[in-house]
């Protein structure tokens, strides 16, 4: 589906934090909370997050964290009625971008067995399954799925990367 609204990836920034919010609470069944957000903006030095801008509101978001040279996507998502229009595309380009700049080797998430829209995302940007944690999300004890890119290096991953930055520019 093509974009209605020319949307932009920017850093999030603490007055993005209640639309986020708002964002995070459309999206998960035990959504963090708002400070939890602020937190990571104002004291943890091994975050990034970014936000998906379509003219000034918010439609989508996504962060990681460093964890020593492994870039660790912490939360992603789209606001539904934003959703199925390339934004989560947009946004995990910008995140595999973000993962090269700030030097990490490989990235890693975990994602719901049931989220398939997910996973399909992610496969197609390189992640594999590389393990499972049972009843991970406190909510109904889905279990969740570990998923993990090659090297940002690796050719796939740069061939991916090229492919979406040139889909990106039409």
């Amino acid at each position: 589906m093509a974009l209605t609204a020319r949307v932009t990836i920017e850093p999030m920034r603490l007055e993005d934090v209640t639309a986020v919010h708002g964002i995070e609470r459309l999206s998960f069944t035990t959504p963090w909370p708002a400070y939890a957000f602020e937190q990571e903006l104002r004291g943890n030095r091994l975050a990034r997050y970014l936000v998906a801008r379509a003219g000034d509101a918010v439609v989508g978001f996504a962060g990681l964290w460093l964890m020593v040279d492994e870039a660790h996507i912490t939360t992603f998502s789209v606001h539904p009625d934003w959703r199925r229009q390339g934004i989560g595309r947009q946004l995990l380009v910008s995140l595999v971008e973000l993962a090269i700049e700030i030097s990490a080797r490989r990235m890693t998430l975990e994602v719901r067995v049931s989220n398939e829209a997910a996973r399909a995302l992610y496969r197609s940007f390189g992640f594999e399954v590389t393990g499972r944690r049972p009843r991970y999300y406190t909510d109904d004890h889905e279990d969740a799925l570990v998923m993990t890119t090659p090297e940002l290096t690796d050719p796939l991953i740069v061939r991916v990367l090229a492919a979406e930055r040139a889909r990106l520019a039409r």
